[in-house]
């Protein structure tokens, strides 16, 4: 009887096991320089809402659709909206309905653009948060739009890439690229550079379009299906590509990491790393969180593996920033880790609070402002 009752640690399945944070020998204490709380966050939902850092400003929105603006310096509030009633049409006894804000942010010609799973893209006067105007479009906006050549570009969940006039909102042009049955949760954010929109897509491609009349140039495959099923087949590339120089780069979440000519499209190297997560380059480093949550840094001109750090498993990290002479990742627990840039090595730890860094922290001028899931905004200085 005690032998049926045994398990079997050999049988244990431990592919799924979260990583435990073991002890570092931290060689810093990261300073909070000011923090607010957006009261509900993203809470449970699929969300990749960042906070934005323009016109001496932190814009920052939750899912419920509540928009803010804080002062870079002090954190004060400056304004508040609600999207979620942005035409003031709710009653007094009427509940509030949620406007499902998840896509955004982004800044430009004095606005801040946020987008909703409903389709509605809401661009807002920067400095008072009135709404300028609001454009229905095909699909959820679940990534960050691209503002260029007077212009709102909004990659959507439904394969659209559609262009809205920076002013008013209108329609310019529309693109429709086929999605396959089986996709991941998530769209690639819009990358422009010399007259053109470059995008990832549900078949595993990079695709630029121009970005005066929408016109498809080249479409470059990084992915590879492989395996029995179509689940293990997916290779979408949801992470926005990296424009640097006269290349590009984009990585599938099946597939591979791979730089591109900027003009052809043609392959220039190509490795096997697979990720659904923001790439970061710094210099001639390409820092790159895999599925799995392992983090790398890879020569830029020829792809070649530098380090890896392999102590996240399944602790769900965030892409890597770079500040200074370190990379900065978040993970479930709403940790940050600092890691040195030359060996991969943990060199400092902070927690933001209790829930997770969902998306990957935005840095400007040597501070990291990191959003949490249950809404809270830190602003960080990495001492020198």
């Amino acid at each position: 009887m005690l032998f049926g009752c045994a398990s079997d640690d050999e049988d244990e399945d431990t592919s799924t096991l979260v990583a435990e944070l073991t002890e570092i020998n931290a060689q810093f204490e990261p300073e909070v320089l000011w923090e607010q709380s957006t009261d509900e966050g993203v809470q449970h939902y699929f969300s990749r809402l960042n906070p934005v850092v323009a016109y001496d400003k932190v814009f920052t929105a939750e899912r419920l659709g509540d928009a803010y603006a804080f002062d870079k310096t002090t954190g004060e509030e400056i304004w508040h909206v609600d999207l979620s009633n942005i035409d003031g049409s709710r009653g007094f006894f009427d509940d509030r309905e949620t406007a499902r804000i998840s896509g955004g942010g982004a800044a430009g010609y004095n606005m801040v653009i946020w987008g909703s799973e409903n389709g509605i893209v809401y661009a807002l006067n920067q400095e008072n948060g009135e709404l300028i105007w609001q454009a229905k479009v095909a699909g959820e906006v679940i990534s960050n739009p691209a503002l260029d050549s007077n212009k709102v570009l909004v990659n959507t969940g439904s394969g659209a890439l559609i262009a809205l006039d920076a002013q008013t909102g209108e329609q310019l042009w529309k693109t429709e690229q086929s999605v396959p049955p089986l996709t991941l949760r998530g769209a690639s954010g819009v990358v422009t550079s010399a007259g053109g929109a470059f995008i990832g897509n549900a078949k595993g491609e990079l695709v630029v379009y121009i970005i005066d009349n929408g016109q498809q140039g080249w479409a470059t495959e990084i992915g590879e299906p492989s395996g029995a099923t179509e689940l293990q087949r997916i290779v979408d590339v949801d992470v926005t590509p990296v424009v640097f120089g006269d290349k590009i780069y984009g990585i599938s979440s099946n597939g591979n990491l791979a730089a591109l000519d900027m003009r052809s499209g043609r392959e220039v190297w190509k490795r096997k790393y697979s990720s659904y997560r923001q790439l970061t380059i710094d210099g001639n480093q390409i820092f790159a969180t895999d599925e799995k949550g392992h983090v790398y840094a890879i020569d830029r001109n020829d792809g070649t593996e530098l380090w890896s750090q392999l102590s996240f498993t399944n602790r769900e990290t965030t892409g890597a920033v770079s500040i200074g002479d370190y990379v900065v990742i978040g993970d479930l627990e709403g940790y940050l880790h600092w890691l040195n840039k030359t060996d991969g090595s943990i060199v400092a730890r902070h927690r933001v609070d209790s829930s997770a860094i969902y998306v990957t922290p935005v840095v400007d001028e040597g501070l990291i402002y990191a959003q949490s899931r249950d809404g809270e905004l830190q602003v960080i200085k990495t001492p020198e």
